[in-house]
């Protein structure tokens, strides 16, 4: 059962399967974002025990108290995100790299940030020969500003609130997509940074996993 399961042609499949099933029917219309996802063999970025449930239309448990996306929450946010081949893409919460790996097929350059420095040593070693793509070890709500502005900030989970120092690394006219949390219920947003400010848009209610140090503060109760 373990060689079928760890046999590259059954997961080629699985992934094939996964593009037709979850992408092509829920609205991941960008070819460019379904010939990157079909590309990537996301089972290389899981933990071994879970290779074979690598494409499954659920959020996967990487350790930690985090999760890597479900394929559709990816191709969902990187579809609205609209990246063009000579952009500059931030990536907060880069996990293992998965999101990472089908970006840098989409994009310039990509500039990608973890503050988990266990799920960073999960990385497959072929990740670290990208061409133009750096990793960030720091906290995912400091972004990077040394390497910007961007034309892309792309947040491959959800949040209660983007800090204003993040926003503040995509240029004006650069588009941000993230993941929303909202009372508990986690939905998918964008918007682009004007000259007069930034606002925040839903175009889907969709899970997402959710980001650690997003969290709006909470007042004081007397």
């Amino acid at each position: 059962m373990m060689a079928a399961i760890d046999n590259p042609t059954r997961f080629e499949e699985m992934r094939h399967a996964m593009v037709a099933s979850q992408l092509r029917t829920s609205a991941v219309s960008d070819a460019r974002v379904v010939d990157a996802m079909a590309n990537v063999a996301r089972e290389d970025f899981v933990p071994e025990a879970l290779r074979s449930l690598a494409y499954r239309d659920r959020p996967l448990p990487l350790g930690g108290g985090r999760e890597m996306n479900a394929p559709l929450a990816t191709g969902r946010l990187l579809t609205e995100a609209v990246i063009g081949p000579r952009d500059a893409v931030l990536l907060i919460g880069a996990a293992t790299g998965y999101a990472v790996a089908v970006i840098a097929r989409l994009a310039a350059r990509v500039v990608a940030v973890e503050e988990d420095a266990a799920l960073l040593a999960m990385a497959p070693p072929s990740l670290a020969g990208t061409a133009a793509l750096r990793m960030v070890e720091g906290p995912l709500t400091a972004g990077a500003p040394d390497q910007g502005p961007y034309d892309v900030i792309v947040v491959d989970g959800a949040v209660e609130r983007l800090p204003d120092a993040l926003v503040a690394q995509v240029r004006v006219g650069g588009r941000i997509v993230t993941g929303l949390v909202d009372r508990g219920v986690t939905r998918l947003a964008s918007g682009e940074r004007s000259e007069h400010g930034f606002g925040l848009f839903d175009f889907a209610d969709m899970d997402c996993v959710v980001l650690p140090g997003f969290e709006t503060p909470r007042g004081f109760r007397f």
